[in-house]
């Protein structure tokens, strides 16, 4: 797992800008803290560094390989999990390997498949490959979108790289916002509209999208849909089916030559990941290592509710019982979490999901010490139907986005200036309607069979992205893997077209992946209700971060207010008012610290407001 950069010219000698790559390199170095590499040649640069999982010794980067008398040289992040099979089509097709690693079935499957390359891949990604003889770059991202890329064009060129922040280190890409990067953070924030890097003029390549750039321009197409596709298998064989697509996943995710464990919350998904990979670990006679996050008192501060029932660390223990092994606590303090909150800003160059960022950097600071790669149970929910949106008929029929039902909430904190220049309903309407447009469905779809394709979309697209972005910045700022085993595609398009009565199994949420894996898991934590990732109860955290907040009102100077309006932001320090910023996981100590974060993010990032 790495980082990649680069540039193309067909006006300008790159051989000139090696400073300012070696910078956007260095600025990349937590994902790739292992090795780097730069590719230059008058047109093309291409930059990487590399956390070495795969064949450590000979997978360096960029890679180069000729063929038919023409060079293509590669700059990948990623794992592919079916690389076995690629390279042994390749082989039949008369290619040879130097290496056993993944980049070089990914850069052969390329010159051998052309920009149909992706579609035989099944894996988390983002590459460029430059063709010498055509003068002509490729870029591409995996389907679910789990590994990240942005870009941007330039006179004459296009420079692209795996986080924002190198993208801001080339003079093409100075840090500047305008009325719609302000719109985005209010307004979907911290959910991103799919494409859009915020700030201005930097773009993200999608999911499932690969593009071509050459003297003509830049070409851009997405290579995969969720198709509409009729279901009929019975429920028995749903059962089974969704069992080996699971499994499988979980299995084909454990390849790694060095230390992997796994994170456990005592939630259904990742002891499900985690009873997998330790029973697989067991008969090659290995030891799975796995890691939990609590907070510090949370046992005596926690409090229940509808969306969180009970804590986790109950259930962590039952997991550490039926496990055995090497199972670790992580506890965080506030006098840590509140530091990190601006860590994670810098980690995904934007503000994010508050202390829900914060918790996860710190987990996985302390994981990296002693593995390098993590499996984790993000998408689970989404893919499944497991979130409370998705069984509340009520919420599930409202239009909007359902873990954002707070339009006017967010509006009413712009000062009366941006107000009149943003159109609240319409920007967040438009999104959604968007969304909606693109769902395919079949002409015997039900009103709810319907519905729920819609559901899963708007939870795939962006509730998830706004996971997948949290778990990729916050793990590789400590240049951690993780990998996510229910984002295998093959698991997602099946479950598109599984009826929501399967699902929806004994009335119960995720029915269907329960049934599917019992005897894999304890009956408690097989059946155990819903409860989301973990946060901070502690009162201590909210005194905090609203001290650090009102020091900012006090002083009044912070560039957040050319668009917020102190008095509301006074008004969330000084009462409790039970409206969320973003699903059950960001009330009001959260919303609080959200602000803290776009207040360092403008000054740490030096942003200039258009």
């Amino acid at each position: 797992m790495c980082s990649i950069a680069g540039e193309v010219s067909f006006k300008y000698d790159l051989k000139e800008k090696i400073e300012v790559y070696k910078k956007m390199n260095e600025l990349l170095a937590p994902r790739g803290p292992d090795d780097e590499g730069i590719y230059i040649r008058r047109d093309v640069a291409l930059l990487h560094r590399r956390l070495a999982v795969i064949d450590v010794e000979k997978g360096k980067q960029p890679m180069s390989a000729v063929y038919n008398e023409n060079k293509y040289t590669i700059a990948y992040n990623g794992e592919i999990y079916n690389t076995e099979e690629v390279r042994n089509t390749l082989k039949e097709n008369g290619f040879t390997f130097a290496t056993s690693s993944d980049t070089e079935v990914v850069l052969k499957s390329f010159i051998h498949f052309g920009t149909e390359c992706v579609r035989h891949l099944n894996g988390i990604f983002a590459f460029a490959v430059w063709n010498e003889k055509k003068k002509e770059l490729f870029l591409a991202r995996d389907r679910i979108g789990v590994k990240p890329l942005f870009y941007g064009e330039t006179d004459g060129g296009i420079v692209f790289a795996s986080e924002i922040k190198a993208m801001l280190a080339h003079p093409s890409f100075p840090p500047v916002i305008d009325d719609n990067s302000i719109a985005e953070i209010m307004l979907t924030g911290p959910g991103r509209t799919s494409g859009y890097g915020v700030f201005k003029n930097v773009f993200e390549l999608p999911p499932a999208t690969c593009a071509v750039f050459n003297e003509y321009g830049l070409r851009a197409h997405k290579y995969w849909f969720l198709e509409a596709k009729e279901h009929t298998e019975s429920l028995r064989t749903t059962i089974e089916h969704t069992r080996f697509l699971v499994t499988d996943s979980i299995k084909r995710q454990l390849v790694s030559d060095v230390p992997l464990a796994t994170f456990l919350s005592g939630g259904l998904d990742s002891s499900l990941i985690s009873s997998v990979a330790n029973s697989y670990y067991k008969k090659q006679g290995r030891t799975l290592t796995t890691y939990s996050v609590d907070y510090k008192d949370n046992d005596k501060n926690f409090k229940k509710s509808k969306f969180q029932p009970n804590s986790d660390s109950e259930f962590v223990g039952i997991m550490f019982d039926y496990l055995g092994g090497d199972n670790r606590r992580i506890i965080i303090d506030t006098d840590e979490l509140v530091p990190a909150l601006f860590d994670a800003v810098r980690a995904r160059d934007l503000p994010g999901m508050a202390d829900v960022d914060a918790s996860m950097l710190l987990l996985c600071k302390a994981a990296a010490k002693d593995s390098t790669v993590v499996l984790s149970g993000e998408c689970a929910d989404e893919v499944f139907g497991g979130y409370p949106w998705y069984r509340d008929k009520t919420i599930r029929e409202q239009a909007g986005f359902p873990w954002a039902q707070s339009t006017d909430y967010r509006y009413s904190f712009l000062n009366e200036e941006y107000k009149k220049k943003v159109c609240p309903r319409e920007y967040v309407e438009q999104r959604y309607n968007k969304t909606l447009k693109s769902v395919k469905k079949l002409p015997a779809d039900s009103q709810t069979e319907s519905r729920m394709r819609e559901m899963m979309r708007l939870n795939t697209d962006w509730f998830m992205q706004t996971l997948l972005d949290r778990k990729d910045r916050m793990s590789m700022f400590s240049g951690l893997e993780v990998r996510v085993p229910f984002c295998d595609y093959r698991l997602v398009e099946y479950l598109y077209n599984v009826p929501w009565e399967f699902k929806d199994y004994n009335h119960y949420e995720k029915g269907l992946l329960r049934k599917a894996v019992e005897g894999l898991l304890p009956e408690r934590i097989l059946w155990r209700k819903k409860s989301p990732y973990p946060k901070t109860h502690n009162p201590n955290y909210l005194k905090a971060v609203s001290e650090k907040l009102q020091a900012i009102i006090d002083e009044g100077t912070s560039p957040m207010f050319e668009f917020l309006d102190k008095s509301a932001l006074q008004n969330l320090i000084n009462h409790d008012n039970p409206t969320t910023w973003y699903g059950q996981l960001m009330a009001r100590p959260q919303t609080i610290a959200y602000f803290l974060q776009i207040d360092y993010w403008l000054k740490h990032y030096n942003i200039e407001i258009e």
